[in-house]
């Protein structure tokens, strides 16, 4: 079993003992940290929003959240099944301080998860969120008495309000996408994507009859692992290769991540969900984009040929959307198909990735797989390496940054170094002694011996 403490929030499995694991008591536990802290900071605003995706776990624990807000003193209102994206959404739109959803995104069906929202709908920050875990650890909370209680009111009404601000959008083109009678598979992963996800392609003109549910029913019990990554989409890939649709359209169970397949089957690639987008806003909108430091480098490339700048941020969104708004970034994201779109909202959003994405891919007028061709070509190579707790991480990675120190190094977060159009990003787990290793090359096998070549340099970092 597993809780993780983190300065995003708090993430555990469900069942077991309190600490060791996300049981009733850390929920109610965190959640009147979060509130005490809300309104010590705004005691003037008490209306908070709360949602959930439909994992199994995910009533229980919205009932313990919302009970623990109201002896706060807050008028909670619950979206019941919801997204990430529509719960931001509906902060700002009911002027709320805060929010928090209930979700453990991509992580297995033993997993949830409270995430935190600011009153802009955004991610706290490190600093307010060690402020948090330090209210949790000391339980000083304030509970209000008995005729000072909170409110508690469901509101159904918030996958319209978001997806009618989607098609309100200058870029999203309605009529290019009816013009071509589209065809669409969708894998929901039996989560909360399969209500939002066909509401919004009905809403942009595609024919009910002509959208194909694959594991849309939320259950919340997954049909598969729920991180949208090729080994785990299988079913879809497979009904693609009948030559039925159009596009293949997936998103994780909280529907902040969007992964594509194209009409042949082969995956559209989750780094280049962010490039195909990003294309689509600067061939309209010239400007800055941003995305973390371990995704491709095909966004800078495209940004730079549009007359654009491209920033790297460190990784994680909070980082991401900092740095968009310092370079007034007109579209950034991170490579796990997270697009963040701020003409709409401030955070990883699958609906808005989703409308112009196929506004694109109906003006462009061929078929997905051609329009992933037209894009710069790169892999990126995945590794980790497991070291002994009394290895001191940080010693090493200064030890890799001064032995490349005549490349370009950054080291924002861990270690980037590049190579020309090659990179590698160390970054050291806050969890357990691993540094993950990304490497990025125009082909595969670069990639990987790229990354070799880094792990044999840790070994011999670590042994001198």
């Amino acid at each position: 079993m597993a809780l993780i403490k983190s300065i995003s929030g708090i993430r555990g499995t469900i069942g077991g003992k309190t600490g060791d694991s996300l049981t009733p008591i850390d929920v109610v536990k965190f959640s009147a940290a979060f509130g005490t802290w809300l309104k010590r900071k705004n005691p003037a605003n008490i209306k908070i929003v709360i949602g959930r995706d439909a994992r199994l776990s995910g009533e229980m624990v919205a009932k313990l959240v919302a009970s623990t807000l109201q002896g706060i003193g807050f008028e909670v209102i619950d979206l019941g099944l919801s997204t990430t994206p529509t719960v931001e959404i509906a902060v700002t739109l009911e002027h709320a301080t805060g929010g928090i959803i209930l979700t453990a995104s991509h992580n297995p069906i033993q997993w949830n998860a409270l995430k935190l929202l600011n009153d802009k709908g955004e991610f706290i920050s490190g600093q307010d969120g060690a402020e948090v875990l330090a209210l949790a650890e000391s339980e000083d909370f304030d509970f209000v008495e008995v005729r000072k209680l909170g409110s508690y009111r469901v509101d159904n009404s918030y996958f319209q309000k978001h997806i009618e601000m989607i098609l309100a959008l200058p870029l999203v083109d309605k009529a290019a996408i009816v013009a071509k009678n589209f065809k669409i598979a969708v894998d929901a992963v039996n989560s909360t994507g399969g209500i939002a996800v066909p509401m919004l392609l009905e809403a942009l003109g595609i024919e009910k009859g002509n959208i194909k549910l694959i594991n849309c029913e939320p259950t919340g019990d997954f049909a598969h692992n729920p991180e949208p990554l090729p080994e785990n989409l299988i079913e879809i890939s497979r009904e693609m290769t009948r030559g039925d649709f159009d596009l293949g359209v997936v998103v994780d169970p909280d529907v902040d991540r969007l992964a594509l397949i194209c009409e042949d089957g082969q995956p559209f690639g989750e780094e280049y969900t962010l490039v195909s987008v990003a294309d689509y806003v600067l061939k309209n909108k010239v400007g800055n984009t941003v995305s973390n430091l371990s995704s491709t480098g095909a966004l800078r490339d495209i940004t730079l040929k549009a007359g654009g700048a491209y920033f790297a941020s460190a990784v994680g969104e909070v980082n991401v959307v900092e740095m968009m708004k310092a370079n007034d970034a007109v579209i950034g994201g991170e490579g796990n198909g997270g697009v963040i779109y701020p003409d709409l909202h401030y955070g990883r959003d699958s609906l808005v990735g989703i409308a112009l994405f196929l506004s694109h891919l109906a003006k462009f007028g061929k078929s997905a797989s051609i329009l992933r061709r037209t894009y710069p070509s790169y892999h990126i190579s995945k590794n980790k390496i497991e070291l002994t707790a009394d290895i001191d991480v940080d010693g090493v990675l200064e030890k890799i940054s001064k032995k490349y120190a005549k490349n370009p190094v950054n080291t924002i977060d861990g270690v980037k170094i590049e190579f020309n159009k090659e990179w590698v990003h160390l970054r050291k787990s806050n969890t357990e002694p691993i540094i993950r290793i990304y490497s990025e090359s125009e082909t595969a096998s670069t990639a990987d011996h790229l990354a070799q070549k880094i792990i044999d340099d840790i070994k011999e970092a670590i042994q001198s």
